[in-house]
C-alpha cells in the first residue's frame, strides 16, 4: 500500500523551497507570539491555552493542512505531470495512500513540533496545556490531510475551498456556532486533548467517543473516495 518512489516525488514537490518557505511561515509566527506573551506576561496557564487553542489549533494546523494535502497531488493533476506516476505499474489507491502518509507527515511536522514548543515556552507544560494541545495537532493532521488530498483530486480550485474550509467553517462557524462544532475537525481533536490534559482549560463540545468516530470515519471516507476518483482518471492510451 506504500510506495517509495511516490512517497519521494511527493516529499519533493511539498518541501520544495517556495512550499517549505511558506509551510514554516505560521509555525514561525506562532513561536515569535509565545515568545512575545511569555516575555510581557509571563507563564499563565490561561492564556497558554488561548494561544495554543485560537491560534494553533483553530488556524495554523488546518492551513499547514491545506497546504500539504492539496500540495501532496492537486498540482499534478493541474498541470498533468500525474500521467507519470498513473503510468507506472503502481496501484491508483496505492499512490492515495502513499501521498495521504506524505501530507500528514509533513502537516504534523510542521504543526505539532512547534505546537509542543510553543507550549513550552508558554507555561512549561503546566497542567499538561502544551501535551494536550500537541496530541490534538497530530490527531487532526490527520484528518485535514485526507480531507484536503480528496479535495486535491475533485477540484482544481481545492486551495481556495481548503481555505474556506478552514478559515470560515473550523475558526469562525466551529468556534461561534453551536450546530457547527459537531461536524469540526478541531472539536474532535480537541475531545482527545481534553481527555489527556483534564480540568477545564482544555475543552470540546464534542464528547470523545463521538470524535474518535466522526474522525475514523472522515479520515477513511475521504480516503476512499479520492482513491476512486484517481481510479477515474484517464490516460490518453487507455481510451
Amino acid at each position: 500500500m506504500y510506495d517509495p518512489t511516490v512517497a519521494r516525488l511527493t516529499y519533493r514537490g511539498l518541501l520544495g523551497r517556495r512550499r517549505a518557505l511558506i509551510l514554516g511561515a505560521l509555525p514561525v509566527l506562532l513561536i515569535v507570539l509565545s515568545l512575545a506573551v511569555r516575555g510581557f506576561g509571563g507563564a499563565d496557564d490561561q492564556v497558554a491555552a488561548d494561544v495554543l487553542g485560537g491560534f494553533a489549533l483553530a488556524t495554523m494546523v488546518p492551513i499547514i493542512g491545506v497546504i500539504a494535502g492539496t500540495g501532496a497531488i492537486g498540482p499534478e493533476i493541474d498541470d498533468g505531470s500525474v500521467v507519470y506516476l498513473l503510468s507506472k505499474p503502481v496501484k491508483r489507491p496505492t499512490i492515495i495512500f502513499t501521498k495521504l502518509i506524505v501530507a500528514i507527515a509533513v502537516t504534523m511536522v510542521f504543526s505539532a513540533v512547534p505546537t509542543l514548543v510553543a507550549g513550552l515556552l508558554l507555561n512549561g507544560n503546566g497542567q499538561q496545556i502544551a501535551v494536550a494541545y500537541t496530541v490534538a495537532a497530530l490527531v487532526a493532521s490527520i484528518a485535514y490531510a485526507a480531507i484536503f488530498l480528496l479535495l486535491g483530486t475533485v477540484t482544481r480550485h481545492a486551495v481556495v475551498f481548503g481555505l474556506v474550509y478552514a478559515l470560515v467553517w473550523e475558526a469562525l462557524f466551529g468556534s461561534l456556532v453551536s450546530g457547527a462544532r459537531t461536524l469540526s475537525v478541531q472539536q474532535w481533536a480537541l475531545a482527545v486533548a481534553q481527555e489527556v490534559a483534564g480540568g477545564d482549560l482544555v475543552t470540546s463540545d464534542v464528547g470523545l467517543p463521538t470524535a474518535v468516530v466522526l474522525l475514523l470515519v472522515v479520515t477513511a471516507g475521504a480516503t476512499w473516495y479520492a482513491g476512486q476518483k484517481l481510479r477515474r482518471l484517464t490516460l490518453a492510451g487507455e481510451e
